[in-house]
């Protein structure tokens, strides 16, 4: 599926990560300057103002040389591990592990953690950990207030690493799992702009399909009396007749092709021109899929007591139809669909007869691409985005989505209620 190898392309913003580098380069300059001419700590100064000159170079050879606005999955690689060694270079000239700017370096990797593949990751994190651990056995030493390592608790010296460590690994796996969320979510909006696009398409198609049909009348009018008027005239001649007649047969034909596209109101199609009730449209949907299923649906709206028109919304459709053919997919023979309204809310109530929503993904239903652990499930269940857009779209228009299993009934039940203000609003 397109949009699933779409997910794939990994990349950084350039502009913003020329940005970020040069704050941390500006940031660097600024610490060890102070340091050294305003403190008077004793370092390798020279060598440290070296390292972030390097670091400068970099950047301006991003800027100077990459041309393009992202930074592949390779290139964003390559510059985080010049990030992270030149930090550790600049880390072992000013103290090593004591150095308090010493969490900076677990950055880059949670940064790449957001945007880049897994395996990108992986790599940055074990640089980082390689790095933390040579800074706390090989620096040189600064007159810092801790200066050398036997001035402190050996117990203290060495929790310094251990929590840096444990901070990469806690950051890294929050970062990879709430990156890799945000990605699938960002993908499954596509997927629903797109199916919303193509809908609108065939909406606009129709009226341009309507509009050519109101075109062509008119011509095709004068086409047939033409004809008419030549067969009159032209009697008697059967080659030519047989050609008259054919073209009045084609002539017809074109006609009756042109009443079916064209919007008169002797046959409007009233689910799509006027303002309908929400049963209207739930039952214009049952009966689209009452044409193409064998399981039998059951409709109720009694208690519909306020019923409240608006005009079509392909969104509400659209999600209306997704939860209903949802419940015919996995019904087993009946599907219940009941329309509710008072005086301040409306509701629809979607119904199976099937197995219900899996126990295992319950508290997940309404997220894209999710599976249940159920092998029997798995070869008729889908990856979610069927509830995931149809929840979506719905709730673009207030409505307030529930997915459960259902109380009354042993399958699954989808209540979808909006504010009649609301509704009314669509």
């Amino acid at each position: 599926m397109e949009f699933l190898n779409n997910s794939k392309n990994y990349s950084l913003n350039r502009k913003t990560y020329i940005n970020l580098r040069w704050i941390a380069i500006i940031g660097q300059f600024i610490a060890i300057n102070i340091a050294a001419l305003i403190f008077k700590y004793d370092f390798s100064f020279i060598k440290s103002n070296i390292v972030i000159f390097i670091g400068a170079i970099s950047n301006i050879y991003l800027i100077s040389f990459y041309v393009k606005n992202l930074l592949s999955n390779r290139t964003a690689f390559n510059f985080l591990i010049i990030d992270i060694l030149q930090l550790t270079l600049l880390l072992y000239f000013t103290g090593g592990i004591l150095n308090p700017f010493i969490i900076f370096l677990i950055i880059p990797s949670v940064f790449a953690s957001l945007s880049l593949e897994k395996k990108t990751n992986y790599v940055l994190i074990l640089i980082t950990l390689v790095s933390i651990l040579s800074l706390t056995f090989f620096y040189e030493e600064t007159s810092l207030p801790f200066p050398k390592r036997l001035m402190i608790d050996e117990y203290f010296y060495y929790s310094i690493p251990i929590s840096l460590i444990i901070g990469l690994f806690f950051l890294n796996y929050f970062a990879i799992t709430f990156g890799q969320e945000a990605s699938l979510r960002k993908d499954a909006l596509d997927k629903v702009q797109q199916l919303i696009a193509k809908e609108h398409e065939l909406v606009s198609l129709g009226g341009q399909a309507a509009a050519a049909a109101h075109s062509l009348a008119t011509p095709l009018s004068t086409i047939k009396l033409i004809t008419q008027e030549l067969s009159e005239s032209l009697k008697g001649n059967i080659e030519i007749e047989k050609d008259i007649v054919l073209l009045i047969e084609q002539v017809e034909r074109c006609n009756q092709i042109l009443k079916k596209l064209s919007i008169n109101p002797d046959i409007d199609d009233e689910f799509i021109d006027y303002e309908l009730t929400l049963s209207n449209y739930v039952n214009e949907i049952i009966r689209s899929f009452q044409s193409i299923s064998k399981k039998k649906f059951f409709f109720h709206n009694k208690q519909d007591t306020n019923p409240i028109k608006f005009k079509k919304s392909i969104e509400v459709v659209y999600g209306l139809r997704n939860f209903i053919g949802n419940a015919n997919k996995f019904a087993k023979e009946k599907i219940f669909i009941t329309v509710n309204s008072d005086s301040e809310i409306t509701e629809v109530i979607v119904e199976d007869d099937g197995d219900g929503f899996p126990k295992d993904i319950l508290d997940k239903i309404g997220e894209p691409y999710i599976r249940s652990k159920e092998k029997n499930l798995n070869n008729k269940s889908g990856l979610g985005l069927g509830i995931f857009i149809g929840g979506t779209l719905l709730e673009r228009n207030y409505a307030k989505v529930t997915c459960r299993n259902s109380l009354t009934r042993n399958g699954a039940e989808v209540i979808i209620k909006w504010k009649n203000k609301d509704l009314i609003g669509i």
